[in-house]
């Protein structure tokens, strides 16, 4: 595991989308086929750095967590990489995502084909949904999906919780796949921190069915607080924002 801390609020602030004019200020990443990029959702700077990483991956396909393969369709070569242009194409708006903005740096990096993680789960059986985890790392997932949610979620949900984390983990794991067999390495998936930590999320599902595919895992922290479970751990200045727990209180 390697960290980096670099100051992606400046870039983002003076320019958001022009990912190239601090390339040689990148993290160097080993050659894989699928390339895991973390974020924590709110966070620009995050999507700046994902941007970047993009431009210098020049992936065959990039995979999005917020998009369904309906949405992704919608999207042609033709189709002005816009906000608001793509805030319509998507219904983004709709979808509880921050702003469409935020995320540019992500559509804006490579010309390659965008395709959805999101969407009706597919068959997964391959993935040992059904397969009790250990209680060490139960615990641990019940943890932090109590900590997630401001501690008011009732005991007995945590583990509804955590069977669907691990379910997100496999539908992501699988399009990915898809995408990988579809156009040759190397793909990139653009998803939440918890997903891309190669301990347990995506990386872990990949090497459960696809042990032969290479992936690098992406996590990005915040001020200092990085969070666990990535081969590369950058951290970000941390955006203001309300205390997510006001809404519980």
């Amino acid at each position: 595991m390697r960290r980096y801390g670099i100051g992606w609020a400046a870039v983002a602030t003076a320019a958001l989308w022009c990912v190239d004019a601090f390339a040689a200020d990148l993290p160097d990443l080993p050659p894989a086929d699928i390339y895991v990029l973390g974020e924590r959702h709110d966070n620009p700077d995050h999507h700046v750095m994902q941007g970047a990483l993009i431009a210098r991956i020049a992936p065959t396909a990039i995979v999005l967590e917020m998009l369904t393969d309906e949405q992704a369709e919608r999207l042609d070569p033709d189709t002005p990489r816009d906000p608001q242009v793509l805030n319509t194409l998507f219904d983004w708006a709709d979808m509880g995502w921050p702003p469409i903005a935020d995320y540019m740096p992500i559509f804006t990096a490579s010309t390659a084909p965008i395709l959805g993680a999101a969407g009706a789960p597919g068959d997964l059986t391959s993935y040992g949904l059904d397969d009790p985890l250990d209680s060490a790392e139960q615990t641990a997932r019940e943890t932090l999906q109590a900590d997630a949610h401001c501690g008011v979620l009732p005991a007995d949900l945590l583990p509804r919780f955590v069977a669907r984390q691990r379910e997100m983990d496999a539908q992501f794991a699988a399009r990915t796949l898809a995408a990988f067999d579809l156009y040759g390495g190397p793909v990139v998936l653009i998803a939440g921190n918890g997903h891309a930590r190669s301990d347990w999320g995506v990386p872990a599902a990949i090497g459960r069915v696809r042990p032969g595919v290479t992936v690098v895992s992406v996590v990005q922290g915040e001020g200092g607080r990085t969070p666990p479970g990535g081969d590369i751990v950058l951290d970000a200045p941390e955006p203001q924002r309300p205390d997510p727990c006001d809404a519980f209180r």
